[in-house]
């Protein structure tokens, strides 16, 4: 069955027939939830398509990747596409250069979404338009994509505008979908054809390796280049096109003396689980890109202009390694040679290590992650695991009182990093912040038990850790301290030892739900555009969710006053377990 087939029977389904209202954006749909991997709430809110859309079907902002996507779909039956397609990408770029005018021509649904971005763009995230189509392009069309793709690198260098631009045609989308069914327990397995490559087999330590000069042409079909899911072992995502290191390696590509790419590349080092060498066919089994993230990613963003070359290799070392703990001193050692921003270096920071230390002596059982893409012993227990970029996030958001910047790694990681982790933090509070965090992310789930609406729910990424923040202040302005921090320890010992943990959940959800109406209304009211995105991300939203808990306090006096006796009993700590906030602003 051809993905034009498999597609069209998708988006039959209720869910795509009763919120989109013909095939196109039904198909756009489809790609945002299926392949960009966001929820069903988050896919709607996402879609732009329809009168006065600007050529832009589509925006997802993914604040994982740092990456705003630009979607253009095209739906066809036929077999072949041409390049107005391409044009119409290439309009939405010159027309997002000018948010200001953009917003003020597009439709509702565009207006809301380009605050959006604009809140992105501010935060230094990357670009990628995307031409999604169940078709292939003409080869004119072909030689246009290539000319585009040239002249958009080189317009994101002259005015620093990090963007790309890709085809996802009906080969990409097979591959993609493919790769989508198995992404949420991620192992790529890949068989590379080395038929025009150079590669020599031999045993190395006891361990079977494979030197090989790879095409470009045929590097870059490797699954998960794309997404990242490529490099889960690396120190380091994609750093964009507009690093100095990945402009030298486009420009080789681009430039007159590509063929001598090998002889000014390094190499790739890649390890697995398990590779066969059967005639020109290598299968690798739990394939890994360890050191070579940023070649890989910018020869994916060359792609046109690769596969016209067959003069054009790079350096491929390919490893079998089963042993986790080897595999990520391969990693390591492997990437010690070229500089490394501080965010990717502070798994190995003298007060990272020191709270692991804690953490793990407090709880035997638990396991602090401090390495991305680490996994914790399968005899850990669950609950007792926490990840160093969560824990970030949870103290931002506790202690600062910023959880609007929650969201933002690179920020945590980066910017603020020395004034959150200066102090010394127990290991009973780095557990209570991480039990509160579970309690709140139970609510968030599509039973939706607390009865958020969509604008909340379309909002994972961000609204958890305004609840969060929510649950602290209950616990402040019930001990008459909302000038302060409470110790995330005694909240939660409170909590359990009366009990009343789903209750404080529940209500710090209503406190964000009122919180998001409110500020919805009072903008509806100011005849203003209100992005509820970019309600959490300033701090307006802080102010207007702690405006909102004396009065749910009050109804709950009125409603029931032996039950809010009781609730607060419950809230009461002593003052020596608050502290004023770390000024992380």
């Amino acid at each position: 069955m051809s993905i034009y087939s498999k597609i069209s029977e998708e988006i039959k389904g209720d869910y795509y027939v009763q919120n989109y209202p013909n095939d196109g954006q039904r198909f756009v749909a489809w790609y945002v939830f299926n392949i960009l991997r966001q929820d069903r709430n988050q896919t709607k809110e996402a879609i732009t398509d329809g009168a006065n859309d600007k050529q832009i079907d589509a925006i997802v902002i993914d604040d994982d990747r740092q990456t705003v996507y630009i979607l253009q779909g095209k739906y066809l039956s036929g077999s072949v596409v041409d390049a107005e397609p391409l044009r119409e990408v290439l309009s939405s770029w010159v027309q997002l250069k000018d948010l200001v005018r953009l917003q003020s021509v597009g439709n509702e649904k565009l207006q809301s979404k380009l605050s959006e971005v604009a809140a992105a763009f501010e935060d230094e995230y990357k670009v990628s338009f995307e031409l999604i189509t169940t078709a292939r392009l003409s080869d004119a069309a072909t030689a246009d994509l290539e000319t585009f793709q040239r002249q958009l690198m080189q317009m994101s260098e002259d005015e620093d505008f990090d963007a790309t631009i890709a085809l996802v045609d009906c080969d990409e989308l097979e591959r993609r979908y493919e790769f989508a069914l198995v992404t949420d327990n991620p192992q790529i397995n890949y068989t590379i054809d080395l038929s025009e490559s150079k590669s020599m087999p031999m045993d190395i330590a006891g361990t079977n390796v494979i030197i090989a000069a790879v095409p470009l042409k045929e590097a870059v079909k490797i699954k998960g280049i794309r997404d990242g899911s490529l490099f889960q072992k690396n120190v380091r995502q994609s750093l964009g096109i507009s690093n100095a290191v990945n402009k030298k390696i486009r420009q080789t590509i681009l430039g007159d003396k590509h063929s001598d790419f090998f002889f000014f590349h390094n190499g790739i080092t890649a390890i697995c689980n398990k590779m066969e060498l059967e005639g020109n066919s290598l299968k690798l089994h739990g394939l890994n890109v360890v050191n070579g993230c940023q070649s890989l990613t910018t020869i994916h963003n060359c792609s046109e202009a690769v596969r016209k070359h067959n003069d054009d290799f790079v350096l491929f070392r390919f490893y079998e390694i089963p042993q986790r703990d080897r595999a990520d001193m391969i990693s390591i050692n492997t990437n010690s040679q070229s500089a490394v921003k501080a965010r990717d270096l502070r798994s190995n920071d003298k007060r990272v290590l020191t709270i692991k230390k804690i953490f793990e002596q407090r709880y035997p059982k638990g396991y602090f992650v401090t390495k991305r893409g680490e996994e914790a012993p399968a005899d850990k227990d669950k609950d007792y695991i926490i990840d160093l970029s969560d824990l970030g996030k949870y103290i931002i958001a506790w202690y600062s009182q910023r959880p609007n910047i929650s969201y933002g790694e690179t920020k945590i990681f980066d910017k603020y990093f020395e004034i959150l982790f200066k102090k010394s933090y127990k290991a009973e509070d780095i557990q209570a912040l991480n039990a509160w965090m579970k309690a709140v992310r139970e609510v968030w789930v599509n039973a939706n038990p607390l009865d958020f609406n969509e604008a909340l729910l379309a909002m994972k990424a961000y609204a958890p850790f305004h609840h969060l923040y929510a649950v602290s202040m209950i616990f402040a302005i019930a001990n008459k301290a909302s000038d302060r921090v409470p110790t995330p320890s005694a909240t939660w010992e409170a909590a359990q030892k009366n009990g009343k943990t789903a209750q404080l959940i529940k209500m710090a959800g209503r406190c964000l739900s009122s919180a998001l109406k409110s500020a919805a209304t009072h903008a509806t009211g100011q005849e203003k555009i209100f992005n509820p995105a970019n309600w959490l991300k300033n701090k307006q939203s802080l102010t207007d969710i702690t405006a909102t808990i004396s009065p749910t306090l009050d109804a709950y006096e009125m409603a029931n006053k032996s039950f809010y006796d009781e609730l607060m009993s419950s809230l009461q700590i002593a003052p020596e377990f608050f502290e004023y906030r770390l000024q992380a602003d």
